[in-house]
């Protein structure tokens, strides 16, 4: 791109932003696709241990479909330590991986997280022999190395997603987590159950971990202009839909800006609120349902699956449901992220409240159905919602959101350790407890995200000096129009 053509970029973005040039299958929707997997093999290496533990550990339920030529371990009251170590490091590479993502681009930070955190699956069982301690050890790792991922996916998808593809991009991206998570479940049980045992999913999860880094190494890219098949017109397209220059070249990041910011603020609390109560869910729906429910090991990880199958379906009907709404200019695009936001959190709100008083297993998996399946309308909320306020800066404040959010993610399932210990786990009594908490945490943190939240860019995305005399303060009806773009 010739430097004359670089300086109109602003100029032709606000002209041609949401033009239908550029439509069609290209480089873009091919990173889309890898960034799909990457959250899929992420999530399936997070969750695996959420289904192999009730295996690992005999004395953490009471399931008889268990393979019995593999080692069991006497961890009852290590359980929920080990399931909530993997955000103790998870927590600590958030902020700095959306710095280093900015500078030196996503791409190669997600070859390093996938391939560590396969690395460490493939050596669990291992790790396993050596005690609890060495666990605990392989999952802080793990989340150390995982702590990149999404800091790094909000980076490329604020490079590759024009505003009028936005949210059915990053919704086809986050679906990957739901996709993984039902693959992961689904398998795990099974696997468990089979002739090759509970060690066969760290072994098989793990090298898929692998081939994928391998793959993103020849498919991935960290710009439409570095990407090795990104046709010419198509990387115009991106640029000119995106306007800013200073996305090609980032100014330092406003931390006081962004920290002082109303709206940040809304999405570190809802981010948070989200965290709690998903985590809390994911890492210990599998025990819950084997030692309340009473569902088998092999047919715990298909039903524990089901939640997050109807998540991913949900999140197609939701991403397309706000695209439209917002293209038709039904809603403002700050009321849509509201709205959907709502539905992703009130309405599990509410179905948890009807899980803790539910005893026939039909109803109780059916209402944890519904409050996992509506989190899916979060993916046109507060997620995206990072890009929205400053498509500059979404990895950084991603990585400051996640980082507080997973702290979230450490407390609860320990919490539900002290609630729910051992000698209560088959009692329902202590399990409402743990519900009643998620839905009041996630009421009070979409709550404040109505009253706070925004979905309009802020000024703070293009520091002053890299703004023209006639940019220095967007008018309301630029802004306006910018945000009807975004989807």
């Amino acid at each position: 791109m010739s430097a004359s053509r670089e300086e109109l970029l602003p100029i032709l973005g606000r002209r041609n932003a949401g033009t239908p040039q550029g439509t069609g299958l290209g480089a873009r929707h091919l990173v889309a696709f890898m960034l799909f997997l990457c959250l899929a093999v992420a999530y399936a290496l997070r969750v695996i241990l959420s289904v192999a533990i009730v295996a690992m550990c005999r004395d953490c339920g009471d399931d008889k479909d268990i393979n019995d030529d593999f080692p069991a371990y006497d961890w009852s009251s290590k359980k929920d330590t080990i399931l909530s170590s993997f955000f103790w490091g998870y927590v600590v590479t958030q902020v700095p991986g959306g710095i280093v993502a900015q500078r030196v681009g996503g791409a190669p930070l997600l070859v390093a997280s996938l391939g560590l955190t396969s690395a460490v699956s493939l050596l669990t069982p291992l790790a396993a022999d050596g005690g609890w301690g060495w666990m605990c050890a392989g999952r802080v790792v793990q989340g150390l190395a995982q702590g990149l991922v999404f800091p790094s996916v909000h980076t490329l998808l604020a490079k590759w997603s024009p505003p009028d593809e936005r949210g059915r991009l990053a919704t086809y991206v986050y679906a990957g987590a739901q996709v993984g998570t039902i693959v992961a479940m689904a398998s795990s049980g099974a696997l468990a159950a089979s002739a090759i045992g509970w060690p066969s999913i760290f072994y098989i999860f793990g090298s898929v971990g692998v081939a994928w880094a391998v793959l993103w190494f020849f498919l991935g890219g960290n710009s439409p202009a570095t990407h090795r098949w990104c046709s010419e017109r198509e990387r115009t397209y991106i640029e000119e839909s995106l306007g800013d220059t200073s996305a090609i070249v980032r100014p330092p990041t406003p931390w006081g800006k962004i920290m002082t910011s109303v709206p940040m603020w809304s999405l570190i609390i809802v981010h948070c609120g989200q965290n709690w109560g998903f985590w809390t869910l994911l890492t210990e729906m599998p025990s819950y349902m084997n030692s309340v429910l009473g569902f088998e090991l092999s047919k715990n990880g298909l039903l524990s699956a089901l939640p997050y199958f109807v998540m991913w379906i949900l999140s197609f009907v939701f991403s397309w449901t706000s695209d439209f709404a917002n293209k038709k200019q039904w809603l403002k695009l700050t009321t849509s992220r509201k709205l959907f936001n709502t539905i992703g959190h009130w309405g599990p709100a509410c179905a948890l409240l009807g899980v803790g008083y539910v005893e026939e297993k039909a109803s109780a998996v059916a209402l944890l159905t519904v409050a996992v399946g509506l989190d899916a309308a979060t993916y046109v909320g507060f997620q995206v919602n990072h890009i929205d306020l400053s498509p500059n800066f979404a990895g950084s404040m991603m990585g400051v959101t996640n980082c507080a959010a997973n702290i979230m993610s450490i407390i609860g399932p320990l919490l539900v350790g002290v609630l729910v210990p051992p000698e209560e786990q088959s009692n329902p009594e202590a399990w409402r407890v743990v519900f009643f908490l998620a839905s009041g945490i996630y009421f009070v943190g979409n709550l404040l995200f109505v009253i706070f939240g925004s979905a309009e860019l802020q000024p703070w995305n293009t520091p002053r000096e890299t703004r023209g005399n006639d940019e220095e303060k967007p008018t309301e009806k630029s802004e306006q129009d910018g945000n009807e773009n975004s989807s």
